[in-house]
């Protein structure tokens, strides 16, 4: 009886949906987090008499055929990219890209990742670093002595003394952007990699070629739509109900065969 194996490809299909949903609840909190969603399609079908077939008996066209579908089957689960809201800290390395792009960083193995995270911090040697230790392309190294920090929009970072009147400039915040965001390769951490989906990666300065500017004292919140995912759960927690009966009828079906005598 095929709906045993039809309603057990919708319940693998529904607890899939259910584990996306629970990550995005998980993530709540998650600094630039982008909520996920989990995309479906039909399986193959069995093709019991053709659409188009001739009628043997009388030479007419069968308009629709018997097609019988094979159950459902996971094809991504993909990034909804969507700029959360911006939320003040007051941090001076903290920043929130306003628009698209991404703030690159190098990993230890010398790969370059690439998140919007902007909680940035200072290494024991000035280096701005992600909160997990990995240095921000370009590197910039703040003075001992600075006694505050300043980034402009476009992404400029001056440096403020004492003893001087005048701002000191050390560098210069990049963004890379990617034909396919969505393609990116994600591997914790709030960190992408580069994959041949998303693209090579062009970097330029906040606010060039499309790329969004950097707001200083912010941080972006993650996207997730509580209320939404919510109602994703119910539906997704009802179509698992709903396929589960499918397999006890068809087991009570075959029950009933079986004792035909």
């Amino acid at each position: 009886m095929r709906a045993l194996d039809i309603a057990a490809t919708g319940m693998s299909a529904q607890q899939t949906r259910v584990e996306v949903v629970s990550n995005n609840l998980a993530n709540m909190s998650t600094t630039g987090y982008n909520a996920r969603r989990a995309e479906f399609a039909d399986l193959h079908y069995q093709q019991m008499v053709r659409p188009g077939t001739i009628n043997a008996s009388d030479g007419t066209t069968l308009p629709t055929g018997v097609q019988l579908g094979l159950g459902v089957r996971p094809t991504a689960v993909s990034m909804t990219v969507m700029q959360g809201t911006s939320e003040s800290t007051g941090g001076d390395l903290d920043i929130a890209i306003e628009g698209k792009g991404y703030l690159e960083v190098t990993l230890p193995t010398g790969v370059s990742a690439y998140t919007r995270d902007g909680g940035l911090k200072r290494s024991a040697d000035g280096l701005i670093v992600t909160s997990d230790g990995y240095p921000v392309v370009p590197d910039m190294t703040i003075p001992e002595d600075a006694r505050s920090i300043s980034i402009n929009g476009e992404g400029e970072v001056f440096a403020y003394f004492n003893d001087r009147v005048e701002p000191e400039l050390l560098g210069q915040f990049t963004l890379a952007g990617f034909a396919n965001a969505k393609g990116l390769e994600a591997i914790g951490s709030n960190l992408f990699l580069e994959s041949p989906a998303s693209g090579a990666p062009f970097v330029a300065t906040p606010g060039a070629d499309g790329l969004g500017t950097v707001r200083q004292g912010y941080l972006e919140s993650s996207s997730v739509d509580a209320v939404r995912e919510i109602s994703e759960l119910i539906e997704a927690q009802r179509g698992y109900e709903l396929n589960s009966k499918v397999i006890t009828a068809a087991d009570q079906m075959l029950g009933a065969t079986v004792q035909v005598r």
